[in-house]
């Protein structure tokens, strides 16, 4: 089979203007859908906007190879477009994309289509090649060129295979030997490397071409494995691991790794391996890499990455894991306890409630009280899992329980939700250097680390550090917060109202939220029902605000994120704040300003209005009992929007 048996006339547009890069997609699905290969163009087109969001598949050098792999696909093929103009799409190198192939991929056993689509994507590689098809005058002419360039690839793939045979014969051979009898160099460096992407189509394949041409140019030995849809191929075998200098694994998902225990290992993106080779190769010839560990993690999930243009992406795959073990305590524990607030304005009169009845709101009615004590051990779990699971990215299991006690004590103390992102990386790192120390250590007792010295030590010490030096320096700001608050009663009664709710949107449970809550609650003792409408709007914003930005600007937010944002709706109209953590910690540079300014807007309008509130928390669930209810609402909508026009702004697209 050859790439010009996939792709047809029909599919193929020499003069498209798409105006950005969703436009370029779908037009490209049109003309996927003139080929026939399609019976369903709605579920293919969703398949294709979810492999972009898995990562752009804009490659560099002007070329984009989207594809889409799925039942609604009914057999194997191709679409071309030229964009004379460009477009942007995100490319690895930033620049504009006039060259695309979108590939449709049947779900099916039969494979047969994957070597020639791997083909299509190394053949795309040749500058030259690339060039001419961009200046085709037309789909017959554009067809020639690659029937021309593929037949003499197919010949060197033939050539390349046998030559392999040679080359694993003479692998294990003296240099002395390989000149004399070959009349060859003896390599600078031998490489392995193993190739994956999340597919498995084309950049698995355009990695390994990369690196050949790189090793090749810096006079080294390589062999590449690829990890496709096909399944692995040229799987390199014990003896070239046992021989090999330095392995490069490029991939974007799960790679066996035990394998290379004891081997210099560089583990980077399937697109470094693309745009990145020369690099990776320089590397593994000079010796900077890790040893590899056998129990490590896999490759995805860049246990033993060393580049060092990558430390901020590794902090934030360390928080993101802890985020995304925590999402489920706040989501599960956050509409539990809604339920609760539900139940309790049901069935109780809240004009009659005595003040103490009144701050026992969500606990009144038998039901009620079910609810929100579930809903409550789930947030108690909240911190010590965030903490936990940043530790444990950091240092593996045995960060767990570190990080989990430094979250405890966060939430059980002043510091909470700041704390405990403090608490999980102190802990990872606390526990990354007890095990050089142990290291040092005779055998017998170090096997004794990770049950009883890991344990040990990394609690005793996590303890110590958030007792004597992150809990007094949060305490003492919340004391300085709460004295600036009082300080503030009789100034203007817009910049309180404005102040106070933007400080719930600071850290969204921690001690600013904390400190402005308290303030709230005392009001009430004292009359001043006006101060906690404020606070409680303000810290009602930031989830509705992100549940609104997750709908209105999808390419902002991952796919985890987008699932799980609608539910902030419940969260913030029952005035759970908590909703909002997992999106700030992700991004607290922008969410966290976002929210604040929203939240302050609508701080500033509820006091403008003159609502008032009675009752210290229950969301919307009291607006029966809120003076000027009307209004309160129309602030809360306010405030909802800004923060999320804002965070429309300033977040970036994910990738």
């Amino acid at each position: 089979m050859k790439i010009t048996d996939l792709l047809k006339k029909e599919s193929i547009e020499l003069n498209a203007a798409p105006t950005g890069k969703s436009e370029a997609l779908k037009l490209a699905v049109s003309l996927m859908e003139k080929s026939g290969n399609i019976k369903d163009r709605e579920s293919y087109e969703k398949q294709v906007f979810a492999r972009e969001e898995e990562g752009t598949t804009g490659i560099g050098e002007g070329i984009a190879i989207p594809h889409g792999k799925c039942e609604a696909v009914t057999a194997p093929g191709l679409a071309a477009m030229v964009i004379p103009n460009g477009v942007d799409f995100d490319s690895l190198d930033g620049e504009p994309v006039n060259l695309l192939f979108l590939i449709a991929a049947p779900n099916t056993k039969d494979n047969v289509h994957l070597d020639v689509l791997s083909r299509l994507s190394v053949l795309l590689m040749d500058e030259k090649f690339a060039d001419n098809l961009k200046h085709a005058k037309t789909a017959e002419e554009f067809l020639e060129i690659i029937d021309n360039v593929e037949a003499k690839r197919i010949e060197e793939e033939a050539e390349k295979e046998a030559q392999n045979k040679t080359d694993s014969t003479e692998a294990g051979a003296d240099s002395t030997a390989a000149s004399a009898e070959g009349g060859k160099v003896s390599p600078v460096c031998r490489i392995l490397a193993v190739t994956a992407c999340p597919t498995g189509i084309a950049h698995t394949y355009m990695a390994a071409e990369s690196l050949e041409k790189a090793a090749k140019a810096k006079n080294c030995f390589v062999k590449v494995e690829t990890r496709g849809s096909a399944g692995a191929k040229n799987v390199v075998t014990a003896k070239e691991i046992a021989e090999a200098d330095c392995i490069i694994v490029a991939a974007d998902t799960k790679v066996p790794m035990d394998r290379f225990a004891g081997k210099k290992v560089i583990v980077c993106q399937v697109s470094d391996g693309i745009g990145k080779a020369d690099k990776l190769i320089e590397r593994a010839i000079s010796g900077d890499a890790p040893i590899y560990k056998e129990g490590q993690e896999t490759a995805s999930e860049g246990a033993v990455s060393n580049d060092k243009s990558g430390i901020g992406h590794q902090i934030y795959m360390h928080l993101m894991n802890g985020v995304s073990h925590m999402l489920p305590f706040v989501v599960g524990g956050g509409i539990l306890i809604a339920i609760a607030f539900l139940l309790d304005s049901m069935g109780v009169d809240m004009a009659s409630l005595s003040p103490e009845e009144r701050g026992n709101f969500g606990t009144i009615t038998p039901a009620a009280a079910a609810f929100k004590n579930i809903g409550g051990v789930a947030f108690g779990f909240m911190l010590p899992i965030l903490a936990g699971y940043i530790a444990m990215s950091i240092a593996d299991r045995p960060g767990l329980a570190v990080g989990f006690i430094g979250g405890a004590i966060a939430a059980n103390g002043k510091s909470g939700f700041l704390g405990a992102l403090a608490a999980g990386f102190i802990a990872g790192y606390l526990v990354l250097l007890l095990k050089k120390l142990f290291e040092k250590l005779p055998k017998a007792i170090e096997k004794l680390s990770p049950v009883l010295l890991f344990p040990f030590f990394g609690i005793l010490f996590m303890g110590l550090i958030m007792t004597f030096l992150v809990e007094p320096p949060i305490g003492a700001l919340n004391t300085a917060l709460n004295s600036a608050l009082a300080g503030m009663g009789n100034t203007s009664k817009l910049v309180l109202g404005a102040v106070l709710a933007g400080m719930m949107a600071i850290d969204m449970g921690g001690p600013f939220n904390k400190a402005a809550y308290v303030f709230g609650t005392a009001s009430i003792i004292e009359g001043n029902y006006a101060v906690m409408a404020a606070v409680m709007i303000g810290g009602m914003v930031p989830p509705c605000a992100i549940a609104l930005a997750t709908l209105l600007f999808k390419n902002k937010f991952t796919k985890q994120e987008r699932e799980s944002g609608p539910t902030n709706f419940i969260m913030g109209l029952a005035f759970i704040t908590e909703g909002a953590i997992p999106f700030a910690a992700s991004d607290p540079l922008r969410v966290i300003p976002s929210c604040m300014i929203g939240s302050a807007v609508a701080g500033a309008l509820s006091m403008a209005f003159g609502c008032t509130l009675m009752a210290p928390h229950g969301g919307i669930f009291v607006f029966p009992v809120v003076e000027h209810a009307l209004m309160y609402l129309v602030a809360l909508v306010v405030g909802t929007a800004v923060s999320a026009l804002l965070l429309g702004i300033l977040k970036k697209k994910t990738a």
